[in-house]
Parts: structure tokens; C-alpha cells; sequence
């Protein structure tokens, strides 16, 4: 069965510690999923929800995809399953859906994911001993005879290794914050609590104004505030049906999803290999693909995967990305996905796009969709 996406919808995307100070996965993923499952049955299509899938990196445990789509109201008889691929894991929630319907052994699933920073809980090493037990913000993203450097610290090596200066990212990063602050993004948000406007955005963030900032990880490096991505809060989610219970509504079809591994000591550069592997797979190229929303974690980042595949720079986040926005990570892949839909079924939509993620130790996600005629 050819699977598709429909109902694409998100909460804002909220500051850390701000907006959503106070809301758990659960307070942010229920309101999305309850109205992806409105927007579903509004649309005629009856069959019965076969699961939920939620990405999810630093939640509480405890499965909060099923704990989700409890509070949504979806009843009791609709599972739930969360899924942990770092800042991938949105997106590798969709996919998992996407192979269920395409191996033809479910009909309707809704996925997507879902991140609170703001109420993430603490972490602790046990104690060795008579020691107290240390407490840690990340898990490993390799063992100790890998490179394991922090995101921050990556992209700033990342830029090194490339040859991505510091006027260059914030370039790239004005271009994300103006097209972020001319876009009106209400028809693809859910509100939740007294947010109903991403509240990151800012306008007026000039090459000149971003060049003031100082470097966040080093006083070498070329990553700042401004041309990174914030920590954020949010939940995005889509139905993921067949194409014939999707006949005559809107939706992508989903032509193809890939992930690869690449070096932990340079984790920016897994959408690149991902991209590869997925145009590898479905017969395109790249002058094919008229969008590609790739999470702008850093500015280094999606610099150095269009240098790596020859992407013009034009064709990505046309409508900004993270650094203007955020960057919820569980939830990240599938805003991807949801800000694809909001371009591509537009009337001058574009007709293939390609959703993209690095994610920390090396690996990188990519998936192809098509607009449905």
C-alpha cells in the first residue's frame, strides 16, 4: 500500500523555561494529537487508529505516546508506542508508521513527536560508593572510545573542518530569522495554553545585529545564539493512512525514508549521507526536489549538508527554520514534516520534498514525499 500523511498539525514552539514553563509531554502532545484525530474523522475517513508513534528524548518514561493518547481522549483500545532516535526522533516516528501502512498491516496510524525541555526531569549516575550520585544533562551518544563532543562543540568543528565562517552562518541565519518573522504559521498550529504564536521568532535580526553576539561554545568557535537553534518545547503530529483512504484530500505521499550512520566526531553531516541514501534509493536527484526542510540545529549545519550535495541554499527552510523558531527535539522531525505539508499544499506548491535530520553520534534521517494530484 502507497502510505501518505495528512492532518499535519503542531503546537507552538515554545523558550525553554517560558512558554510552556510549566506543561509536560503529555500537556503538549494530547491537545495535537486530539485535534490530527478531529481533522481525520472530519474528513470522512472512519477506519479505527491502529497506534500512536511519538518521538520522545528526555521525557519521564513511562510511555508517553499511550499516556498521550489517553488524555486526548482517543480511548482506551488505541495503543501508543514513543520512539528514541535524538533530535531524529519525530521524524523516525513518522517512518515507522509509514512502513506499517506500506507492509499493509495497519490502515490509520497518527505519529509524530514531542519534547519538554522546560520539564524534562533530572538525571543521575548511581553512586560508586560512599560518592554522591552524579547528575548529567545527556545521555552518551557513543561509548568512550569515540569521539562524543556536544552539539555546540561539533558545529562549531563542523565549520572548522568545512571552511563555514562565521559572516557566512549569519547570513544564513538572518535569512532564517526574516523568513520566519514574515510568515504567518496559525493554519498549522494548535494553540496550547496561552501561547498561539511560535515565541522565539524576532524580527530585525540583521547580519550586523547577529554579529555582536559572542560565540557560545568556545571563544574560537563561530556558533552563537543567534545563528543556532533555541531549546525549546512543542509537539507536532500527522495521520498516516493509505492513499486510497486518502483519495481526493489533501496529503503527501511518502516515496521513500532512509537513515545512516556517519562519523560521531562530525554529527552535522548525517543529513547529507541520509539524503544520499534516500535519492540512492527512489531514483531521483537532488535538482529534483523543489523544498527541503532540514533542522537548522546550526547554521554550520545545514551550510556544510548543501555544500556536501550541491543543494541551492534557496530551496531549504524557504520558510525559516529552527534557528528562528526553536528546536524541540523530540518533536523537531515531525514539524519538518508539517511545515512540508504547509508549503507543498499550497497552490504553488512545490511537488517533491525532503525532510531531513542530523542527529547527535553520528546518523542522520531523510524522508522523500510527494504532493498528492
Amino acid at each position: 500500500m502507497s502510505p501518505v500523511l495528512m492532518a499535519p498539525r503542531r503546537t507552538p514552539i515554545g523558550n525553554a523555561g517560558h512558554g510552556f514553563a510549566d506543561l509536560t509531554v503529555i500537556d503538549l502532545a494530547a491537545p495535537v494529537l486530539a485535534a490530527v484525530s478531529r481533522e481525520v474523522r472530519a474528513a470522512g475517513i472512519d477506519a479505527e487508529i491502529d497506534d500512536v508513534v511519538l518521538g520522545n528524548c528526555l521525557g519521564p518514561g513511562g510511555d508517553p505516546a499511550r499516556v498521550a493518547a489517553l488524555r486526548a481522549g482517543l480511548g482506551v483500545g488505541i495503543p501508543g508506542v514513543t520512539v528514541d532516535r535524538q533530535c531524529g526522533s519525530g521524524l523516525d516516528a513518522v517512518m515507522q508508521a509509514v512502513t506499517r501502512v506500506r507492509a499493509g498491516a495497519d490502515e490509520l496510524l497518527i505519529a509524530g513527536g514531542v519534547e519538554s525541555a522546560s520539564t524534562a526531569p533530572w538525571r543521575f549516575w548511581p553512586p560508586v560508593g560512599d560518592a554522591d550520585p552524579v547528575r548529567y544533562t545527556r545521555a552518551p551518544f557513543a561509548p568512550p572510545e569515540f569521539p562524543d563532543p556536544d552539539m555546540g562543540v561539533a558545529a562549531d568543528d563542523l565549520a572548522r573542518a568545512r571552511g563555514i565562517d562565521r559572516r557566512r552562518q549569519d547570513e544564513y541565519a538572518e535569512r532564517s530569522h526574516t523568513l520566519a518573522a514574515a510568515t504567518d504559521f496559525t493554519a498549522e498550529i494548535v494553540p496550547v495554553g496561552a501561547l498561539s504564536r511560535d515565541q522565539r521568532i524576532r524580527s530585525g535580526m540583521t547580519v550586523e545585529r547577529l554579529a555582536r553576539l559572542r560565540p557560545s561554545f568556545g571563544a574560537n568557535g563561530t556558533a552563537t545564539a543567534g545563528n543556532s537553534c533555541g531549546i525549546s518545547d512543542g509537539a507536532a503530529a500527522l495521520a498516516v493512512t493509505t492513499e486510497s483512504r486518502a483519495a481526493g484530500l489533501p496529503a503527501l505521499r511518502v516515496l521513500g525514508c532512509a537513515v545512516t550512520g556517519s562519523d560521531p566526531a562530525l554529527p552535522g553531516l548525517g543529513p547529507a549521507f541520509a539524503i544520499r541514501k534516500l535519492l540512492r534509493r527512489t531514483g531521483f536527484t537532488v535538482t529534483d526536489i523543489g523544498i527541503l526542510e532540514i533542522t537548522e540545529a546550526f547554521a554550520s549545519v545545514v551550510l556544510a549538508v548543501a555544500d556536501e550535495l550541491g543543494i541551492d541554499e534557496s530551496l531549504i527552510c524557504p520558510q525559516g527554520g529552527a534557528i528562528a523558531m526553536g528546536h524541540p527535539w523530540g518533536a523537531s522531525g515531525a514539524i519538518l514534516l508539517v511545515r512540508l505539508a504547509s508549503r507543498m499544499l499550497a497552490a504553488d506548491g512545490p511537488e517533491l520534498g525532503v525532510a531531513a535530520c542530523a542527529i547527535g553520534g553520528g546518523q542522520g534521517i531523510a524522508m522523500l514525499v510527494e504532493r498528492m494530484s
